[in-house]
């Protein structure tokens, strides 16, 4: 019970996070913007955010049952916040330049969530590992958005 307990409370939060992608859809303007050939379909957002924010949960919950979580945690924090801020900073504010740089700082975040879970517990270092890998690719398109739309 207390696992499920946090799981849910752990995926409440990234529903927040995931609201803003709901309230600052990328819409026309994202559309017309130039993208690389290698740009992920418009279907595969919300399945991808699906499953990393089930895992991200799933993660921080059995971190949270550890002792000594403190940092890992913390950090954990920080990433969904950073998480949430990206998109109405990008789709909501359309600056892409401001969201190069929050996504590097999610990186960052995530990496080092990852790294501090792993120290805890394998498993939840091993479910962070497709998040990163996720942010990764988001941030090299972001900044091929960039370059191509405001750089050039």
């Amino acid at each position: 019970m207390e696992f499920l307990t946090l799981f849910l409370t752990y995926l409440a939060a990234c529903g927040a996070a995931a609201a803003t992608g709901a309230m600052f859809q990328p819409g026309e303007w994202y559309r017309g913007l130039a993208k690389p050939r290698w740009t992920p379909p418009d279907w595969l957002f919300p399945v991808a955010w699906m499953v990393l924010y089930l895992s991200m949960s799933a993660a921080a919950a059995r971190v949270a049952m550890m002792p000594d979580n403190g940092q890992a945690l913390a950090l954990w924090s920080v990433q969904i916040a950073l998480n949430t801020l990206w998109t109405p900073v990008f789709f909501g504010l359309r600056r892409i330049g401001a969201g190069l740089v929050i996504i590097f700082l999610l990186w960052l975040a995530v990496a080092s969530t990852m790294v501090a879970f792993w120290q805890h517990d394998a498993i939840a270092g091993v479910l962070f590992v497709p998040y990163l890998l996720w942010v990764t690719v988001a941030g090299m398109l972001n900044r091929s958005v960039w370059y191509r739309n405001v750089a050039a």
